[in-house]
């Protein structure tokens, strides 16, 4: 396994700032400085969400690609952010998704997490859900062996880990696995290393992140508010435990996405999660002085 970042970890610096609950920062980002920054900080890979690069060219691609590979990040392509599928209700989102799997092959990126849906686009049946996602994932999975690249699904707050497995076990495909985000189903009331043993056998990708609760309504996002890795009450190294067992080989990839008002710089929290995951999984690889993102 290698420790990676996601870049929604900077959402904020991309220009997705939550309403009510945060500021707008005073400076933006560009993916070529998270990449720097993912070099600076030592890590072995990058999630790249590609939310935040469009209209997504061909020369975009290709430079990606030369910067990847200078520095040695092994790359997995997000795609559907927010709600991706919405649940298998958009068929538009499907074509989109299905454009942007050779985009993955191009980029190198043998992993591409997806998104089926949201807290939001969730129907109340599980027996209608399940019918719309299979219907949409049937048609993605096999362009993905085409392109030899594995879509990892992962919970936005609208799957049970239950209901996760149920959609792979139907499925039974290699080109289709999960990215398991390792507090997301907390969000729905599940224990986060119950799920982490049922999901583990199933992961392609993750994303690794620490919550602890803020205020207001635990029923809300909010209330589970991301602190740097070792802060919250995930418990991160059974978790990584289980991921071993399982054989995972892929990208421990950190994210932050509400961060704790008790935080106020996502790329500090950022680098203490680096160096928590360094030491839990004790990788020999060195790392760069810190220094505060420019």
């Amino acid at each position: 396994m290698k420790i990676g970042i996601d870049s929604y970890c900077y959402h904020r610096y991309f220009g997705e700032v939550y309403p009510e609950i945060q500021r707008k920062p005073r400076r933006k980002l560009t993916i070529w400085r998270f990449l720097d920054r993912a070099h600076e900080l030592g890590v072995g890979g990058v999630s790249i969400e590609s939310c935040f690069l469009e209209p997504i060219s061909d020369d975009l691609v290709s430079r990606l690609k030369e910067r990847l590979n200078a520095y040695q990040l092994e790359a997995v392509w997000a795609w559907g952010h927010p709600a991706g599928l919405k649940s298998g209700t958009d068929r538009a989102a499907l074509q989109d998704l299905l454009r942007h799997i050779p985009i993955a092959k191009e980029l190198g990126a043998g992993v591409m997490r997806i998104v089926g849906g949201s807290r939001f686009t969730r129907p109340p049946r599980w027996s209608r859900h399940r019918r719309l996602l299979l219907r949409a994932l049937d048609k993605a999975v096999p362009v993905a062996e085409e392109y030899n690249v594995v879509l990892a699904m992962e919970n936005h707050i609208d799957l049970t880990a239950d209901q996760m497995v149920e959609i792979m076990e139907t499925i039974d495909s290699p080109w289709l696995g999960v990215c398991f985000d390792t507090a997301n189903n907390i969000r729905m009331f599940e224990d986060p290393l119950v799920v982490a043993e049922k999901l583990a056998p199933w992961t392609r990708a993750t994303h690794v992140k620490d919550v602890k609760p803020w205020r207001g309504d635990p029923k809300q996002f909010s209330f589970w508010a991301s602190v740097p890795l070792g802060d919250g009450i995930i418990p991160l190294p059974e978790i990584v435990r289980l991921l071993r067992k399982a054989k995972y080989h892929g990208l421990l990839a950190i994210e932050v996405d509400f961060l704790h008002p008790d935080y106020s710089d996502e790329d500090e929290a950022v680098a203490r999660s680096v160096d928590y995951l360094r030491q839990l999984v004790k990788t020999k690889r060195g790392r760069r002085p810190l220094g505060q993102m420019q």
